[in-house]
């Protein structure tokens, strides 16, 4: 089942359920912190950019997980390959980042000794500016980068819990937007170009139950005079009513149904993230391959809070088949697909 939402209006009801579960292709319904009812250290907020031209990667993070905020920043280089991650958390920030209630506009910053991490959005563009001190060997990262070129159509998901009636998830993914600006660390720098670099937008807001584990992959690139991208996922929530499937082709959105990453194993059971991966779907309309080239690994346990994480990065190659039942190939695209482990 692929149930759409159509009806703008309030995400939650009165007693902080979900008013619909599905998916759309914009961001129609309100959401409104204060009409949660779940215990206010369950609610997680996001923004998560990432900008990618094949060479070279930018991600950076602000999230506001009510006991605890995380700000991260990603260095990424392809052509090594190599990448460098570090982080910046503040206790108990319990919503005062402010992020914003929707995505559409609206500006959030962090400023601590070691790191200055702005978004902004007047609604028209994007500008993502970072400075962080001390990033690696005593250099310092700084980035400019300014998004433009929002497509028509974005992914969107409500999902709700079945172990939590007051749990939900509230999500969209914007693909493809255009890129432009640089990133340095010390004396080694890099230009995004608009007419090689993409964004995606991982715009999160919700309650989430204590124990999850997700899959996603994404991809935003240009291929034979098209822009092309997609969002693929699952693990986490009740998605009967939709899954977060979709392949964006010149900003029009084609829905999947439910998608499986097949991860190769070693000898001894363990999954092996360098090797190649295939992507499938249960509607046959997806064959993908996919050839990892950086595993940006971090393993965090304090026992009670745990977070596992393999984001790989790597090319994509492959088939689907659009609404109209044509197949669009894909060849050697840079994007990304990863599994994580949260206990949170």
């Amino acid at each position: 089942m692929q149930k759409r939402i159509e009806t703008p209006g309030k995400l939650l009801n009165e007693n902080g359920e979900l008013y619909e579960a599905g998916y759309a292709t914009a961001l129609i319904k309100e959401y409104v912190r204060a009409d949660i009812k779940a215990d206010p250290l369950r609610i997680k907020e996001w923004d998560y950019y990432l900008v990618n031209d094949g060479d070279y990667g930018l991600a950076l993070t602000i999230a506001d997980n009510s006991y605890m905020g995380l700000m991260s920043v990603s260095w990424l280089d392809f052509t090594k390959p190599c990448e460098t991650t570090k982080s910046e958390m503040i206790f108990m920030p319990k919503g005062k980042t402010n992020l914003p209630a929707t995505s559409l506009k609206g500006d959030v910053s962090f400023h601590n000794a070691a790191l200055d991490l702005s978004f902004y959005n007047n609604g028209k563009t994007r500008r993502l500016v970072c400075v962080y001190r001390n990033f690696k060997d005593g250099k310092t990262l700084q980035a400019d980068v300014t998004l433009t070129d929002v497509p028509r159509d974005s992914m969107v998901i409500c999902t709700p819990y079945r172990e939590d009636p007051k749990a939900f998830y509230y999500n969209q993914k914007i693909n493809c937007l255009r890129a432009e600006g640089y990133m340095s660390l010390g004396t080694e720098g890099h230009r995004f170009s608009k007419d090689s670099a993409f964004a995606v937008l991982d715009w999160g807001r919700g309650v989430w139950t204590y124990s999850n584990t997700w899959y996603w992959a994404s991809l935003s690139a240009e291929t034979d005079g098209h822009t092309f991208g997609f969002n693929l996922g699952y693990g986490f929530g009740d998605t009967s009513a939709a899954s977060e499937n979709m392949v964006f082709v010149d900003g029009i959105a084609h829905k999947l149904s439910q998608v499986t990453f097949n991860i190769p194993f070693t000898e001894d059971g363990k999954e092996d993230y360098m090797k190649p991966w295939t992507f499938t779907s249960d509607d046959g309309r997806l064959n993908l391959d996919f050839v990892p080239v950086i595993d940006r690994a971090s393993l965090t346990d304090f026992k009670i809070l745990c977070s596992d994480q393999h984001q790989v990065f790597g090319r994509f190659s492959g088939t689907v088949i659009l609404d109209d039942g044509s197949p669009f190939e894909i060849k050697n695209l840079p994007g990304f697909a990863e599994k994580v482990k949260n206990k949170w």
